[in-house]
């Protein structure tokens, strides 16, 4: 199944460039369940969500509790350094820690403006990880599997939550409108009730909220959360995030591949590792996924944001995507060693453009997939080739094999 039949799948007989990100993961529970295997992408080679129209369209995710381990590198609080450095982009500058029935895992996400780790919740199922017959309850008489996963995820109500760490700069807390303005442990708070998909013609919703923090000078973080309980997280539970996040020793983000061709003007974004880059890696955190990375031309603003790129679509008119799956993340029958090429669909306003390359490891083990549907689709399938084909990916099961993505990304 691609990319645009599952959204067609939440998003019913509606135009679907109504829905937004929000709406998409919050009408997860109504999809249609999928095991790993059927997952869908952009091209169909691992779980891709492209952003289109300025607006980020994820799809419905099979949730799951909470108890699965987290992704790789994910850890409880560790101490670090009392200050904050400001260190290049790509770089990892705090690690996961609790704050009461909240936990932060680790950032997996990092691009030229911040950082971005999940964030779940004792009382709350999460919606990244794919539930497969694997991983259902033990059998009960009369339950079939898929009334056995419905049992096992239906008690608590769902939530979406990531806390993203702006660099110094980045975050403009006068363009968050209607926000109360409190102080938290001597530090400038915002608390604030955002519609569903940042839309500002939207009414407000009470599922949506955001906290925001001035962590050191000029330097903002946020924990957004969207739950199917309007009640919970209370702002006070996001709150509790404050006080924990703490300074580690700036670490380079890896990515397991390194690039050998970019078309001129092109300037990475945004990257995952262990993840996909953008949202799409923090809604997918536990898929088991390599690595990816978001060039955009031009390169996207540094300063000026409230959210994420991809939640809004600043500063992204034209680019590409990598991405580095599992085989088992594909719905494509695997062809080791082999490269396919489509014309993709641009859904973003009349450019007909757009397309993807899958290539598959001589082994099996992975898929490595160049994409530019959903961005605007500049780039010629004979460029996306050529950029897929200069790639070389490391030992997907080996980090140490890995390369920083400050110097993996550039020829």
């Amino acid at each position: 199944m691609q990319l645009r039949d599952l959204v067609d799948t939440v998003t019913g007989d509606e135009p679907p460039m109504t829905r937004t990100v929000d709406d998409i993961v919050l009408l997860g529970r109504r999809a249609e369940r999928r095991r790993r295997a059927g997952f869908a992408s952009a091209g169909a080679a691992g779980l891709v969500a492209v952003a289109v129209a300025g607006v980020l369209v994820l799809p419905a995710l099979s949730t799951e509790k909470n108890t699965t381990p987290a992704p790789a590198g994910a850890t409880a609080s560790r101490p670090g350094p009392a200050v904050w450095s400001d260190p290049a982009p790509f770089t990892f500058t705090f690690t996961g820690y609790d704050a009461g029935r909240l936990h932060v895992q680790d950032p997996i996400v990092v691009s030229t403006a911040y950082q971005i780790a999940s964030v779940y919740s004792d009382d709350h199922d999460t919606n990244d990880r794919p539930v497969s017959e694997e991983d259902a309850s033990p059998p009960d008489a009369g339950l079939s599997v898929e009334q056995q996963k419905k049992v096992a995820t239906d008690d608590k109500p769902n939530l979406w939550a990531y806390l993203t760490v702006y660099r110094p700069g980045a975050f403009d807390p006068a363009r968050i409108k209607g926000g109360s303005h409190i102080t938290v442990d001597g530090r400038r708070v915002i608390r604030a009730t955002l519609p569903i998909g940042l839309d500002p013609e939207r009414e407000l919703n009470p599922r949506n909220k955001l906290v925001a923090w001035e962590y050191a000078d000029n330097a903002w973080a946020a924990v957004r959360s969207i739950s199917t309980d309007p009640a919970t997280p209370s702002f006070e539970d996001l709150g509790g995030l404050v006080e924990g996040l703490k300074p580690s020793t700036p670490k380079p983000a890896l990515v397991p591949f390194t690039v050998g061709y970019v078309p001129a003007g092109y300037a990475p974004l945004q990257i995952g590792t262990h993840a996909m880059p953008g949202l799409s890696g923090i809604a997918a955190a536990r898929a088991g996924d390599y690595g990816g990375a978001t060039y955009t031309k031009p390169s996207a603003p540094t300063s000026g944001l409230t959210a994420p790129y991809d939640s809004t679509g600043d500063g992204i008119a034209d680019g590409f995507h990598i991405f580095v799956t599992p085989n088992a993340s594909s719905n494509q029958s695997p062809e080791p060693g082999a490269t396919r090429c489509h014309k993709g669909s641009d859904r973003s306003g009349g450019n007909a453009g757009g397309g993807f390359c899958n290539i598959w490891s001589a082994d099996g083990t992975f898929v490595l997939q160049v994409s530019s549907d959903g961005l605007g689709g500049h780039l010629s399938l004979a460029e996306l080739e050529k950029i897929a084909k200069g790639i070389t990916v490391a030992e997907v099961r080996n980090e140490s094999t890995w390369t920083p993505a400050a110097r993996a990304l550039r020829p």
